[in-house]
């Protein structure tokens, strides 16, 4: 009985740890029940939390995503945004630039004109291949400033890498956003786990957006995956606006989390309110409403329903007449090639 105590001790002392390291709230890690099961989370998901709690979370505001990540994202940890091909970047970056939207505008006990900045890293390959963010551009949509996004362009991944680090240790930074492409040796565990750590230590968000990368085990506690969806037709008094583009559509695959649950959402960004929406499948298109081939000059949209079915006839069957098969016709010769 005293050997099981211990061991059960030892096991609470190495789940602690890791929590600690992760950012997961350890009551969630010592005491599951059905209670605290990710698929019992109420809508609410910061219902019942310490205050200190609810605060160190970034709610998304769908109330799905931030059941299944224990209230919404930790704000003081190191967080993976995913694409999966490099035409996926503007979807990619305009995801961490509504996230850092909502950073900014949920600070407490900060006013608006003293707000610190966000700091954009990224190497010269990635800027050459999406683009620069348009910091002029970002008012509007997500509730950014162009005086509060400072960009940075590093040459290489390593140079990229050292200024995100220092970055990251900074109290004077909102977050911190490091972008790059592909897979690289030097983003390794150990170096997210340097990022994850300078995030926890200064109460600020580290965003890191790998376009056109594999997954692979990194220090970060979430991992999503980020691809754009097909927009909904505009929503009106009268109701859905038929031809018309709604709002900014992502598809958003829970590939890590702490309850260890995969999950796939459609998320609408509302630029007025500021926060994500699940769309239903309902809402969203499920085919395209244009005809890929016109109608045929007989005014048919589709062939007509085919007949009875019936097998070849046997080729001793054929009529007197028919081409034989090729086996039995003679090779072709041409003139002059005998001999």
């Amino acid at each position: 009985m005293a050997s099981s105590a211990v061991a059960r001790e030892t096991l609470l002392a190495l789940r602690r740890k890791i929590a600690s390291i992760e950012g997961t709230l350890p009551e969630r890690l010592e005491a599951p029940g059905p209670a605290n099961a990710p698929g019992n989370a109420p809508a609410n998901a910061l219902a019942g939390l310490p205050d200190a709690a609810a605060r160190a979370r970034l709610r998304t505001g769908a109330g799905r995503l931030d059941a299944l990540l224990g209230g919404g994202l930790v704000r003081a940890a190191l967080t993976e945004v995913h694409g999966g091909q490099t035409r996926d970047a503007g979807a990619v970056a305009g995801f961490a630039m509504a996230l850092t939207g909502l950073l900014l505008e949920r600070a407490e006990n900060q006013r608006a004109e003293n707000a610190a900045p966000v700091l954009w890293v990224g190497t010269a390959e990635i800027f050459r291949e999406a683009g620069f963010p348009h910091a002029a551009g970002l008012g509007a949509p997500f509730g950014i400033a162009p005086e509060r996004l400072l960009l940075c362009e590093a040459p290489k991944l390593a140079d990229a890498l050292w200024v995100a680090e220092e970055a990251a240790a900074l109290t004077t930074l909102s977050a911190v956003v490091l972008e790059m492409r592909g897979n690289c040796g030097r983003l390794d565990l150990t170096a997210t786990r340097r990022l994850h750590r300078r995030a926890q230590a200064a109460g600020r968000p580290v965003l890191l957006l790998r376009q056109a990368a594999q997954a692979e085990p990194t220090a970060a506690p979430v991992r999503l995956l980020v691809s754009p969806a097909p927009a909904a037709a505009r929503n009106t008094l009268a109701g859905p606006l038929a031809g018309s583009i709604g709002q900014l559509a992502f598809t958003v695959a829970v590939d890590k989390c702490p309850a260890a649950l995969p999950g796939r959402f459609i998320l609408e960004w509302n630029p007025d309110e500021h926060q994500f929406r699940e769309r239903s499948a309902a809402q969203g298109r499920t085919e395209d409403p244009v005809a890929v081939v016109s109608l045929s000059g007989h005014g048919k949209g589709a062939a007509a329903a085919p007949g009875k079915v019936v097998a070849f006839p046997a080729l001793a069957a054929r009529a007197s007449g028919s081409q034989p098969p090729g086996e039995q016709r003679p090779p072709y010769r041409r003139a002059g090639r005998e001999g």
